[in-house]
């Protein structure tokens, strides 16, 4: 059904101004960035068939641009940049927070941030935040991408990004695209060598957090390290 033909305390538009934001389902607030169906398939059908196909709000955000333009109605460049610009936005809004207050101040603010960059990439991808003196972000840098191990991860680097930024910790992050949150004994053996590595210019490692979908491991809550 199209949405002028619902009821018009049904409309997502209409039920987000009366009641907020929070009234809404994803397909919903989905269909208020898409605006438009297609032939024969209403906006909220269409938004409901999105997020099945790419595992939910999350998934659908993650999803390259190649990806999305092989979807019926979004082949056009105007809802792909939309959708991008939503993650970005938030991305920023999260970092933004974490650059004000201690970032475990804010363990929630923390892990989504890091689900937003790391949880729905198909490949592991290595990131560090570097933090000053306060624990504040300054930065979240990707630093290597591939299977971790001492070897595809480079000391050297990470102490040079530290340096840059004039850090005083770093956190460091990474994902399982496999969806097991467990620490290898690769992952804590690299944990160790960069903690040493950085306690050599003074730059303390705080944990190291491993991320997959709607899930986060901390390895200094836990005890792995």
């Amino acid at each position: 059904m199209p949405l002028k033909d619902l009821p018009p305390n049904a409309r997502p538009r209409e039920k987000l101004l009366a009641r907020g934001p929070a009234a809404l389902g994803d397909a919903e607030l989905l269909a208020l960035l898409l605006r438009t169906g297609t032939a024969g398939r209403s906006v909220l059908h269409m938004a409901q068939e999105l997020l099945e196909r790419f595992g939910g709000i999350a998934g659908l955000l993650h999803t390259g641009a190649d990806d999305l333009k092989r979807v019926k109605g979004l082949g056009g460049p105007a809802k792909r940049a939309e959708l991008i610009a939503v993650l970005e936005l938030a991305r920023r809004a999260l970092a933004e927070q974490l650059a004000q207050r201690p970032v475990f101040d804010a363990p929630n603010t923390l892990n989504e941030y890091l689900q937003l960059h790391l949880a729905q990439r198909p490949h592991e991808v290595f990131a560090a935040l570097f933090l000053d003196a306060q624990q504040r972000l300054i930065a979240l840098e990707e630093l290597f991408r591939g299977t971790l191990t001492q070897t595809s991860v480079y000391p050297r680097e990470v102490v040079l990004r530290a340096l840059h930024h004039h850090a005083a910790a770093v956190v460091l992050a990474h994902n399982h695209p496999s969806g097991d949150v467990q620490p290898s004994g690769a992952d804590e053996a690299l944990t160790r060598t960069l903690k040493a590595a950085l306690a050599l210019i003074d730059v303390r490692v705080i944990d190291h957090i491993v991320v997959s979908p709607g899930q986060t491991f901390s390895m200094a809550r836990q005890g792995t390290w």
